[in-house]
């Protein structure tokens, strides 16, 4: 059996999963996503657990990937995700608007990045940027966008960062 689709799913109070057809429907207090599945993998409900099984050997990356996919539904009704991004520079700041993020990041024209459906921005201090949603998958393209308009360089550390990634910085040139 797969390691990861071995482990079940707990569902937390509050959440509703429901297998209809080939499909799991998670409904919960921030919303709700639903996931086709594959041919092959089974789902099997028992109580507030999920369970995750493969027909054969051909299946056996994908019941533990459907595994991972289910959960990560399943906390983001519950609790949501979040990605906290930095701007590191003189003069970048971020301020949202509506569905519009507009970043001023030393380019010769400001950026109006317009968020995804099912995607918020918060933006706490001017220098902040918060990407905030249910799906893992949408909040993580969403932060990776708006970051590839100036990643990070490794001379000065300028750029767009995540909160939690370091910077490998290089020495300047010598004489």
């Amino acid at each position: 059996m797969s390691r990861v689709a071995k482990y079940p799913v707990n569902v937390p109070q509050g959440v509703e999963v429901s297998l209809e057809g080939g499909s799991v429907n998670v409904k919960g207090g921030k919303g709700s996503l639903s996931l086709a599945l594959t041919d092959g993998i089974q789902v099997e409900k028992e109580g507030d657990t999920l369970t995750f099984a493969y027909s054969d050997d051909a299946h056996k990356a994908m019941a533990g990937t459907t595994r991972m996919l289910v959960n990560n539904m399943v906390v983001g009704v519950s609790t949501g995700w979040e990605k906290k991004l930095l701007l590191n520079g003189v003069g970048y700041r971020a301020k949202a608007e509506g569905n519009t993020l507009n970043l001023t990041l030393g380019l010769s024209h400001p950026v109006n990045y317009v968020l995804p459906e099912g995607v918020s921005v918060e933006t706490p201090t001017q220098t902040e940027v918060v990407v905030k949603g249910i799906d893992k998958q949408a909040v993580g393209q969403a932060a990776a966008e708006i970051r590839a308009y100036r990643p990070p360089e490794p001379y000065k550390g300028k750029g767009v960062r995540y909160a939690d990634e370091h910077v490998r910085r290089k020495d300047a040139k010598k004489k």
